[in-house]
């Protein structure tokens, strides 16, 4: 194939991404409300144990969230329902993300709660299948990835809305090598897509009394797609006058996390797609590494949470299974309560896991049998979480 054939051929293949991200955006143009969970009785609860290490944690999240929602199950407010089938072996049995049957079922719950999920890369023996979690956050509209990280002790209580269906995520699969020597990958930011996420960060910072929004691009070098980002930005910010917010770089903000004079400044942060997926691992390490860490894919219809960190194979092939931290997921399960209006639920055990896993740590989870297992960390955070001295001894801490 000579240039030119190549170049109509590549070409052509990129005008397929534009007919498909040309429909999308009229799709969202015509996108519903928020789901209002007073309104919907039963919430199902959806659970997912996903790969590796997933369901070993996913069942400890699942029995603390049964205890916490005991009263709601028993009066009918509420079910909790296991999904099978999520596993690498079946998805890749039937050469799909997420099987069909497994997409219909999750369809069926308003929320699910999700263990890792692994996703085959060159080289190792499953087939080339997409990410379970793009397909998922694909599927269901899942847009806005929401990771908090919490350091009571050092002042640090920060939120991420990371922009989830688009971004170089949104057609990672789709790239094309034109030529044996060039490949080409395509980036998408649309007007629609940023004003949802920019507004998600706004919003949770005017209901959560906080007054401040860091817009994170490299828009002085990306200048169409990061640009566009934070023009949506301005826009946005015009409406929210008691939120001051400032437009910063990737590269500077990665710096600022870990520097001790600047990082209590932050509050509520708002990213494109990659940049929210690299910054978010960085803060999570200052929290206490990527285990610690949960996470919410929300959209205007389902929402899905789960940990952010992956499924640790080499520990099943081990034999260490039983001894992951459950607190990543343990955490999603908080901002799971939280999302569906048990407000007060979550926030008591996200303080039991403050306490547990950053402070008391009377319970240690090292991941070997040198430490204890998931099952008697599941067993502390429980104890906690229903001690009633629970934001005493929460608040002993945070200001000692």
């Amino acid at each position: 194939m000579d240039q030119q054939q190549a170049i109509q051929a590549a070409t052509g293949h990129f005008g397929k991404i534009l007919q498909q991200q040309l429909q999308r955006v009229e799709r969202l143009k015509s996108e519903g409300p928020w789901t209002d969970y007073s309104k919907v009785r039963p919430i199902i609860v959806g659970v997912l144990g996903g790969d590796g290490i997933g369901p070993s944690i996913c069942v400890e999240a699942q029995r603390v969230l049964e205890r916490l929602l005991q009263p709601a199950i028993q009066e009918g407010k509420l079910v909790i329902r296991v999904i099978e089938g999520l596993t690498i072996e079946n998805r890749a049995a039937h050469k799909k993300a997420i099987p069909d049957d497994v997409l219909a079922e999750i369809k069926k719950c308003h929320v699910t709660l999700k263990g890792p999920t692994h996703t085959p890369e060159k080289g190792d023996p499953w087939p080339n299948i997409e990410s379970a979690n793009v397909a998922m956050r694909k599927e269901l509209d899942l847009f806005a990835n929401v990771r908090p990280v919490r350091v009571p002790k050092e002042g640090i209580d920060w939120i991420f809305f990371r922009e989830n269906t688009e971004d170089l995520y949104a057609v990672g699969s789709q790239g094309i090598n034109v030529t044996p020597d060039l490949a080409v990958d395509f980036r998408v930011i649309t007007t629609q897509g940023s004003l949802r996420i920019i507004e998600a960060a706004f919003d949770h910072a005017r209901r959560a009394g906080k007054k401040h929004v860091a817009i994170v691009t490299k828009a002085n070098i990306i200048k169409t797609t990061d640009g566009k980002f934070l023009d949506v930005a301005r826009a946005v910010a015009s409406r929210y006058p008691e939120i001051t917010w400032e437009g910063w770089y990737v590269d500077i903000m990665s710096a600022n996390l870990i520097n001790p004079r600047r990082r209590k400044e932050f509050q509520v942060f708002a990213l494109p797609n990659l940049y929210g997926d690299i910054l978010t691992d960085e803060a999570a390490e200052i929290q206490g590494g990527v285990g610690t860490a949960g996470s919410a894919n929300l959209g205007k219809r389902y929402a899905m949470f789960e940990a952010i960190h992956g499924t640790a194979p080499r520990m099943v092939r081990e034999g260490r299974a039983q001894y992951a931290d459950p607190s990543s997921v343990m955490r999603a399960g908080a901002m799971l309560l939280q999302h569906i209006g048990f407000e007060e639920l979550g926030g008591r055990l996200h303080q039991a896991l403050d306490v547990c896993g950053q402070y008391e740590r009377k319970v240690a989870v090292t991941g070997r049998s040198n430490g204890a297992t998931g099952r008697e960390f599941g067993d502390y955070v429980l104890a906690t979480v229903q001690d009633p001295q629970l934001p005493a001894r929460w608040q002993q801490y945070v200001h000692a």
